[in-house]
């Protein structure tokens, strides 16, 4: 099976406006940008809680902690959040009407909880319908660790970002583009 595309800044701005223009566009925004911003798995995105995203005192996290049951290797892990998506998780909850702290973050238009599978076919027709052909759920993780590597961060930092046990694994995911290497040969 071929690896997931890794998307350009001007694939990402143009899957921003598709879904600008679409209903749930803060929901689907957000969701897209957890997965190109903090690298999140799908299965991840879907399980998180309010409590995993809000501080007590009702700010967003700058780190979240997914516990064994969150993620693919059941092993828990700590996501960091950049401070741009910290704000825009801040603008989702601000029109959100929550109940409880554990409910979830994010529902689907039906008004259950996103699974990893339903979270993976909206991914899928987002991408599709914006144009952008072999995307796919695992793209903005891909795009995630291509973007930090191009950005010179160790594979060693990458591995732990990714909640990866073996750095072989990451190097999987670093797509190599042209502009990485014009920029390699200009070091010399």
């Amino acid at each position: 099976m071929a690896q997931a595309k890794t998307l350009t800044q001007a694939e990402f701005d143009q899957v921003m406006r598709y879904i600008s223009t679409k209903k749930f566009a803060l929901r689907n925004r957000v969701m897209f940008l957890i997965s190109h911003w903090s690298g999140m798995r799908v299965g991840e995105i879907a399980s998180l809680k309010v409590k995993d995203i809000l501080n007590p005192d009702g700010t967003i996290r700058a780190e979240v902690r997914l516990l064994p049951e969150q993620t693919k290797g059941r092993h828990a892990r700590t996501v960091y959040l950049p401070a741009k998506l910290q704000e825009e998780l801040r603008a989702y909850i601000r029109c959100r009407c929550i109940n409880s702290d554990i409910e979830p973050v994010f529902y689907t238009s039906g008004g259950k909880p996103f699974t990893a599978n339903s979270l993976c076919q909206l991914f899928f027709w987002l991408y599709r319908r914006a144009g952008i052909a072999g995307a796919s759920s695992h793209s903005g993780r891909r795009s995630f660790i291509t973007a930090l590597a191009a950005k010179g961060i160790s594979v060693r930092v990458l591995a732990s970002l990714a909640g990866h046990r073996d750095i072989s694994v990451t190097q999987k995911y670093i797509d190599v583009h042209d502009d990485m290497k014009r920029a390699a040969v200009e070091l010399i």
